[in-house]
């Protein structure tokens, strides 16, 4: 049952606000203090069913199915006005929940309205096409259609960009989405769910749910009434749900994690790549999926570069993730803090060295706080440089030519993110095409934008989300032939 004395967020379904049919409660603690400050509903397998059969209800009827794309796209448009307009209080929750700095969440929130905005223009840009057919007397044209009912499950982690990325296309596709929340940190998407109520958004166009894999994601992502997944979290998981659409064939795409490479060549601004390498691996609390967690640095000015990160890691400012003032906040879950203290543990046994940081900061407030750290590596075989510890941590490695710094770049089995910071123009386009990455960023880093399409390729996953491909994704093209003769058609078995 519910406490009183906490927020208490319940299951959007359908267009209605409930529990879940077992009563099952979650409670939500702030990673900033330990303490518990909200409690959820969970849903179970029919709590899945009832916001399934809603969005497939919506789909084939009703006010949603008889709007068309402009239409479509106004709602959008009034969706990201309110989504601009309440950035504030979606980013101080999902810091409350989630531990991530305020300064991102509300500035990401805010955000995010361009992803919907750029979604609201598309809604009615998506066009079919009249072939020019080889047979006589036959119009043929194909037109676009929704794919269907979408599964969307987002992880805690930079949800409300992530959300937007799959909930702006698939919306002006003419899709219905079931959204699964994170069940660490799912307040956010349910403040969101207001405003898609809000946004005058049909009942049961858009279901939001949380719950534990075996009564949530699991019966959601293998229900055999979903027809397009867009699935975002990390490998392991990703097995599971790749198994689970072979019960309903549903078109997947999965962003997954990584392990970037950001490659320093000695013709580099120092400068602006020991701020790429702070931002790419502190940024965020170092809990980003492209967090440039394997620094290649070459030789002849690793040791100017290390003094420069180090002399900007000791300004970084630890503390309370409301504050403004604080530069990196407490990590979602002590977990986190768990792996990263082990692969530390083990690097240090394969011969690294920690030259700042290397031990939790709980005098912050929580056990969930670690402070930014680097480690330099003798070889790329590190296990910091394996493992993804979604924290506050930075491996260092050097290298000496341009061949080996992309074989040690390429050596991964992610592929996500990956950087390059050189001026010399013909080396930044010849390097960043040899990075086996979905995403290349040259003197700059951690950059996104409604207009470019991001995923992974390897254990990173497949498909593209934002741009104009990722509502490409969402649609099916119909093809339709008429035949314009005025001849009856003609006996099939007189083959002419």
């Amino acid at each position: 049952m519910t406490n009183n004395n906490l927020p208490h967020y319940q299951l959007l379904i359908d267009g209605a606000w409930v529990e879940g049919t077992d009563n099952q409660v979650m409670r939500s603690s702030n990673p900033a203090n330990g303490n518990d400050w909200a409690t959820f509903a969970c849903a179970n397998k029919d709590d899945v069913d009832r916001a399934v059969k809603a969005a497939r209800r919506n789909l084939e009827s009703g006010p949603w199915a008889a709007m068309n794309a402009t239409q479509r796209g106004a709602l959008l448009y009034r969706l990201a006005d309110l989504v601009e307009k309440n950035a504030q209080r979606l980013g101080e929750v999902e810091t409350t929940d989630s531990g991530k700095l305020a300064a991102e969440t509300v500035s990401q929130s805010s955000y995010v309205a361009s992803y919907y905005r750029y979604y609201a223009g598309l809604a009615d840009k998506i066009e079919g096409a009249t072939l020019p057919i080889d047979k006589p007397d036959m119009h043929v044209f194909t037109t676009p259609v929704p794919i269907g009912v979408v599964a969307a499950v987002v992880p805690w982690n930079a949800q409300m960009f992530l959300t937007a990325s799959k909930l702006g296309p698939a919306l002006a596709a003419g899709c219905t989405v079931v959204l699964k929340a994170s069940e660490l940190a799912p307040a956010p998407l349910f403040e969101l769910g207001k405003l898609i109520q809000e946004a005058g958004i049909p009942d049961g166009v858009v279901s939001i749910i949380t719950g534990d894999a075996a009564n949530c994601a699991i019966p959601l992502t293998s229900h055999p009434d979903i027809d397009r997944l867009a699935f975002t979290g990390g490998p392991e998981t990703a097995k599971h749900v790749i198994r689970n659409t072979a019960e309903n064939f549903a078109v997947t795409s999965l962003e997954l994690g990584g392990k970037s490479p950001i490659i320093v060549f000695e013709d580099a601004d120092l400068e602006s790549a020991a701020n790429g390498l702070i931002a790419g691996n502190f940024g965020a609390s170092g809990q980003s999926c492209v967090a440039g967690s394997r620094a290649f640095i070459q030789r002849s000015v690793l040791a100017e570069l290390t003094k420069k990160i180090e002399e900007k890691a000791k300004q970084i400012v630890i503390g309370d993730p409301q504050s403004s003032s604080t530069h990196i906040g407490p990590l979602c879950t002590v977990a986190q803090v768990e792996c990263i203290e082990a692969t530390l543990a083990k690097a240090v046994e394969q011969g690294a060295t920690i030259r700042f940081g290397g031990q939790r900061a709980p005098q912050y407030g929580s056990q969930n706080y670690f402070q930014p750290t680097m480690v330099e590596c003798p070889n790329d075989q590190i296990e910091t440089l394996k493992t993804e510890m979604f924290g506050p941590v930075m491996s260092i490695v050097a290298f000496d030519t341009e061949e080996e710094a992309i074989a040690m770049a390429n050596d991964s089995i992610y592929g996500l993110g990956s950087g390059v910071f050189t001026q010399n123009i013909a080396r930044a386009h010849r390097v960043s095409s040899k990075i086996q990455s979905g995403i290349c960023w040259v003197n700059t880093y951690r950059v996104t934008s409604p207009i470019a399409p991001f995923g992974g390729i390897n254990q990173s996953g497949y498909g593209r989300e934002a741009g104009v491909q990722a509502v490409l994704d969402y649609i099916r093209t119909k093809t339709t032939w008429i035949n314009t003769s005025s001849e009856p058609m003609s006996n099939p078995f007189v083959i002419r």
